[in-house]
């Protein structure tokens, strides 16, 4: 049986179509967001710049990775952003520095701690929107999002009003906050670990990361700063970490905050969400990202 001529021509435009926007995406990789004058410049206080082509002043997508804020890495996340770049949105890939991480490797002890994190996605995002005229982007339609520990990030940075605070910025310069298969109440996930299979994970995980005590869990916490909630949020969850992202849904809704859009990917485990997010062509849930997205611009 022979292919219909029309339907070669059109796989083949296809083809021919995606190579070129895979070449207008410019990548500009290992950008240090911190001050010059600066000198403990690590390398993990760097971002990747993932830029449409032909695209004047595209939205830009502050992406923070997942890794349990032990191994967060930017150049991880550079498939997602080359898909939502091939759709007209700029995505800054953010590292950040790490915490220890003695539970899964004895060697891994890099000792960041909270507020460590946060404090660097902030000067992220100052450098994101002091320099949006030099790549090209529109600093009025900036979002931030992440995946896991970067979900928690990016909720922290826009409801905990003293990150930016510290740098005379606004929360309002956040068009949107799209947080995924994230956790957002740090007592809880302590409490969780510490009854859970492994234990340890309490001590060795969450408290190397936030510190030991109640208190300094509390003030981690989205959950404490839902009142300050005011900015468009599309909140994404899958089957294995629900239970944390339902605990801050709750938080939101008793809030009375309205403005924000809640999908539970049942379907798919933590994971198996992420590689749809970044590798499948098609991903469903990728296009209800970037029609959150197009719909605050």
């Amino acid at each position: 049986m022979k292919t219909p001529t029309y339907l070669i021509i059109s796989i083949l435009l296809f083809i021919q179509s995606n190579r070129v926007c895979q070449a207008q995406v410019k990548v500009l990789n290992d950008i240090s967001y911190l001050e010059a004058a600066n000198t403990e410049n690590d390398s993990l206080q760097r971002l990747n710049l993932t830029l449409p082509g032909q695209v004047d002043k595209p939205p830009l997508l502050i992406w923070i990775g997942g890794g349990a804020w032990s191994y967060t890495d930017r150049n991880v996340e550079m498939d997602l952003a080359r898909q939502f770049a091939t759709r007209g949105i700029a995505v800054a890939s953010i590292g950040h520095r790490l915490s220890s991480a003695l539970w899964r490797d004895s060697t891994h002890n890099l000792g960041a701690e909270h507020p460590d994190h946060i404090e660097d996605v902030a000067m992220a995002f100052k450098f994101l929107h002091n320099h949006a005229m030099e790549y090209g982007y529109d600093a009025g339609k900036i979002f931030i999002g992440g995946f896991s520990s970067g979900a928690h990030l990016a909720s922290l940075l826009v409801m905990d009003r003293k990150y930016l605070d510290k740098y005379a910025l606004s929360k309002d310069l956040i068009r949107g906050i799209i947080p995924i298969a994230g956790m957002y109440d740090v007592p809880h996930y302590h409490e969780t670990l510490a009854n859970s299979q492994r234990p340890e994970l309490a001590t060795l995980h969450v408290e190397s990361v936030f510190g030991r005590t109640n208190e300094q869990h509390i003030e981690a916490s989205p959950t404490r700063y839902v009142d300050h909630l005011s900015t468009p949020t599309l909140l994404i969850s899958e089957r294995d970490s629900y239970t944390y992202t339902r605990i801050f849904e709750d938080r939101i809704r008793e809030a009375g905050f309205r403005e924000i859009e809640i999908l539970h990917v049942q379907a798919l485990g933590h994971s198996a969400l992420w590689k749809d997010l970044s590798f499948n062509p098609d991903s469903r849930y990728r296009e209800l990202i970037i029609g959150f997205i197009n719909a605050h611009t």
